[in-house]
């Protein structure tokens, strides 16, 4: 068999994975793949768009968009030292996140390991706790094997991000290459047996049921579960809050969908939290956003916790029934069980607070009739005028918030947020890789002027690639969100919130991205419609009103119960 190179070893590893598409940026310790890329990147060889990010940060969390969309993992391709570890901030939101991508990294040969050579960092030993594997591939001959294992724990099971540390001696080893496919890993249980007898006893609980409530997370999408979740709330007619990532899991419009879970979630299903009886919980992890003071939550109901990751059960709320498995697989088995039901007087109890919120809250919000801009409205309009099948990515701060509450969605996979680790420079990234993982929708990426100014070198990325993003700069001139807590909590000391910001339109100038503000609403709809039928990116400014607030919001370490419809200073 012909040897080759450890570096084109790489590239069939890859080609093998079904990778097309890689984010990266070149440096000196990952040279020999990038010349191994050349040829699989052109010619008779193609089998990989390689996009050039602008910042290796960029590449991880395009990584994410492009896997969030697509549902298949994302790949970013980085040097060794700073290249390595500017993509540590997107490999822990991975984590957090449950997204799964494959970073590979250079390093110094191994000869060269503890000399601190140039750019040479312990990656493995600084990504092992945010990662769910990380590697060093010392010799060419390893390749097959650990691009197939990575590929294999990053994409099963509860996904998430590996790393692999790839020394330049392994790069440039010969090597005969044996294709491998990696499917078993001992002691790793990707997919728990399913428990007949907590399905059982899950199911009685919810035959018995008078007040059921279903907590809905992005594990149903990861699991490819979204017709299985609508078999079974249809049957048992049970209404179901969604959380922030799990928000496309349900189409907005379904009847059974009674609004996002979380403290600037919806008013009713928040607090009918605190009034069902049995609560099911499906492929969500309980996170603090989402169940206020865990002291004083749902502290009335019967909990049955469906999630495929074990650490998850009786980490935050305590189950009375788990069910450990694939969502693709327990949903199925606990519809099989369950009553046909009706449970229309209990869902006919949240009208009224829908009704409270929806006066109080999301009609001043996205119908204003004087005063500045207010972000609830250009993301309702945004809404309006754009697609079904719309892809939401948003940065974080008060654009996320005012985002993911009044975007619709229609389709699944149809969010890219950063909910765990809450990453501001998130959005623009993101967005890239969105447009790569879904090429056949229309991404719109909303962003605040500080988390667009946090990765504005991927513009461009945009300009080179002419990626189709729709950037909607929501432009208050403040940190929003942080000024939001500082207005409430800390009695309007703001405290370093205030931004000077550049000229944007200047700046889309630049780098040839079509533009325009808008600062008044009776051009919104218009400006938002030519946004949408411009070919490639655009930035469209929005001048908001700087003390804009989101509501709802439950005070931190407060119970749901507090959760409030107007500002209290």
């Amino acid at each position: 068999m012909e040897k080759i190179k450890g570096s084109e070893a790489l590239m069939l590893a890859l080609k093998n994975e079904g990778v097309t598409t890689i984010f990266g940026y070149p440096g000196g310790s990952i040279m020999p793949v990038y010349d191994a890329l050349y040829d699989y990147t052109r010619g008779e060889k193609k089998a990989f768009d390689h996009i050039l990010v602008r910042h290796e940060q960029g590449a991880a969390h395009a990584a994410e968009g492009y896997a969030r969309v697509s549902g298949e993992v994302g790949v970013c391709l980085v040097t060794s030292g700073p290249g390595a570890t500017n993509t540590l901030t997107g490999v822990a939101d991975a984590m957090l996140d449950s997204t799964p991508i494959v970073v590979i990294a250079g390093q110094v040969p191994i000869g060269a390991l503890g000399t601190d050579a140039f750019q040479e960092v312990d990656l493995v030993g600084l990504a092992q706790p945010i990662s769910k594997w990380s590697y060093q591939i010392r010799h060419a001959e390893d390749i097959a094997w650990a691009v197939s294992r990575a590929f294999y724990i990053a994409r099963s099971g509860r996904p998430g991000p590996v790393v692999l540390d790839f020394p330049k001696n392994a790069q440039t080893e010969e090597v005969e290459f044996v294709p491998q496919k990696v499917d078993y890993v001992r002691s790793y249980v990707a997919y728990p047996k399913l428990n007949k007898e907590a399905v059982a006893e899950a199911a009685r609980m919810i035959n018995e049921a008078k007040r059921p409530l279903a907590l809905v997370g992005q594990g149903v999408e990861l699991g490819h579960a979204q017709q299985e979740l609508l078999n079974f709330l249809e049957k048992t007619d049970i209404p179901a809050g969604r959380t922030m990532l799990g928000l496309s899991a349900l189409p907005s419009n379904h009847p059974l969908n009674v609004g996002m879970l979380g403290m600037h979630g919806n008013y009713a299903v928040n607090l009918k939290e605190q009034e069902c009886d049995v609560l099911i919980a499906i492929g969500m992890r309980f996170s603090d956003r989402v169940t206020g003071n865990l002291k004083t939550y749902a502290k009335q109901a019967k909990i049955i916790h469906l999630d495929i990751d074990k650490s998850e059960i009786d980490k935050n709320v305590k189950a009375d029934v788990a069910i450990i498995a694939d969502c693709k697989e327990s949903l199925p088995a606990l519809t099989a069980l369950v009553n046909n039901a009706n449970h229309k007087e209990w869902r006919d109890s949240f009208l009224p607070l829908h009704e409270q919120e929806r006066k109080r809250v999301i009609e001043p919000a996205i119908h204003p009739t004087e005063g500045p801009l207010l972000m609830g409205e250009v993301v309702n309009a945004v809404a309006e005028n754009t697609p079904d099948d719309a892809v939401l990515v948003t940065d974080v701060g008060q654009n996320q918030l005012f985002a993911t509450r009044y975007f619709k969605y229609h389709h699944k996979r149809s969010i890219c947020t950063s909910g765990g680790l809450g990453t501001m420079g998130y959005g623009m990234p993101a967005a890239i890789g969105a447009t790569f993982g879904a090429p056949g929708r229309m991404v719109c990426c909303f962003m605040g002027d500080g988390g667009f100014q946090m990765c504005i070198e991927e513009l461009g990325t945009i300009m080179e690639q002419q990626a189709p993003v729709k950037m909607i700069l929501m432009n208050n001139h403040y940190l929003g969100n942080v000024r939001q807590w500082q207005d409430m909590f800390w009695h309007r000391r703001q405290s370093f919130t205030k931004m000077m910001n550049p000229c944007y339109e200047l700046i889309a100038q630049g780098y040839g991205i079509p533009y325009e503000a808008v600062t008044d609403r009776a051009r919104l709809a218009q400006a938002i419609k030519k946004m949408a039928e411009t070919d490639g990116p655009y930035i469209l400014e929005c001048a908001i009103l700087e003390d804009d607030n989101v509501l709802p919001m439950t005070p931190p370490g407060l119970s749901v119960d507090d959760m409030m419809l107007d500002v209290q200073v």
